[in-house]
């Protein structure tokens, strides 16, 4: 009968001119090696083959730690599993979880399924991930990840005063969970749960179209006898003659002006549906615009030349002095 090992034994097993085995029954044995290294391992035989498994090594492992790990392994012998192969499947498990994290699945998913998008929803997108999301959950397994990590991360953006980002990032996250459900990355998507856990998005008030002479007649007024910057003037008045959004108007690039046909021609890119459009362009907005070549933003000031100077010359020549 082999005599159980003792944690005094253990620890003051010296090495040997060979390599050495302290067994402690059933398998379980210490492997003493000539340099002093000792590791734990068990002897067994699956489908009539011998096998080893390695079960660490000692004193990162104690004699208690190596007990357990023995037993559990027994138990699946005795499940009809073989241990080193569960163990390697394990490990195979931890590394592609490492790897799965939120962020390198958002990543993989941006680049699959935002490439269709408008740039200007790729770039939003970015953002809530980059700024709202990563610094809180991106480096956590995407299968470990609880409703509760993804309600705090929101909650933040929330604080921040933000009506409609909180819901945004929510739906984003949501995508990214079923894009890693379908590839199995993951078996839920944990924040469904968030429905009704944050603050209700305020309900959209659209101004309805002016329709009425009388009533576009005030609004031409009120817009001619504006008082603030020269900037916003401008832009306002090329929005009466242009008929397009406030964004598309701030985003206007001498690239995208066809002088030849008077027409501006706006860039798949920065539409929704990713359709280039063209739009006339007065000649009004011809014979203020052809000298200049750098506007980048009308409302964000990107300019390359003075911008008092561009401005002031567009206003002016749209009747505002």
């Amino acid at each position: 009968m082999i005599q159980k090992l003792s944690a005094t034994k253990v620890k003051q097993a010296r090495p040997k001119s060979k390599n050495f085995k302290l067994f402690d029954g059933n398998g379980l044995y210490l492997l003493v090696h000539t340099n002093g290294s000792k590791y734990w391992r068990y002897d067994y035989q699956f489908t009539h083959k011998r096998k080893t498994l390695a079960l660490g090594i000692y004193p990162s492992i104690s004699l208690a730690d190596a007990r357990t790990a023995h037993q559990n392994a027994r138990e699946l012998l005795k499940n009809g599993i073989d241990p080193s192969h569960n163990k390697r499947l394990e490990k195979l498990t931890r590394n592609i979880a490492a790897s799965d994290t939120f962020k390198a699945i958002a990543e993989e998913w941006f680049i699959q399924k935002q490439g269709e998008s408008s740039k200007r929803n790729q770039s939003r997108t970015l953002a809530i991930l980059e700024k709202d999301l990563f610094p809180y959950i991106g480096d956590i397994a995407i299968s470990q990840i609880k409703p509760l990590e993804i309600l705090t991360a929101i909650r933040k953006i929330e604080q921040r005063g933000s009506t409609d980002l909180p819901q945004r990032a929510r739906q984003i996250t949501g995508q990214i969970f079923r894009y890693a459900i379908i590839t199995n990355r993951a078996q839920i998507d944990p924040s469904r749960d968030l429905v009704g856990a944050l603050k209700a998005t305020p309900a959209v008030r659209h101004n309805p179209t002016i329709t009425d002479p009388g009533q576009l007649g005030h609004l031409l007024r009120a817009i001619d006898a504006y008082q603030g910057t020269i900037v916003v003037n401008a832009a306002l008045k090329i929005s009466i003659l242009l008929f397009q959004r406030p964004g598309e108007i701030r985003h206007m690039e001498w690239s995208e002006i066809d002088w030849q046909e008077s027409r501006w021609e706006l860039p798949g890119a920065k539409m929704k549906m990713g359709w280039t459009t063209l739009y006339r362009y007065p000649s009004k907005l011809c014979q203020c615009s052809k000298s200049y070549t750098c506007i980048q933003d009308v409302v964000n000031m990107y300019f390359l030349a003075p911008v008092p100077t561009i401005i002031h010359r567009i206003a002016t020549l749209l009747g505002h002095h």
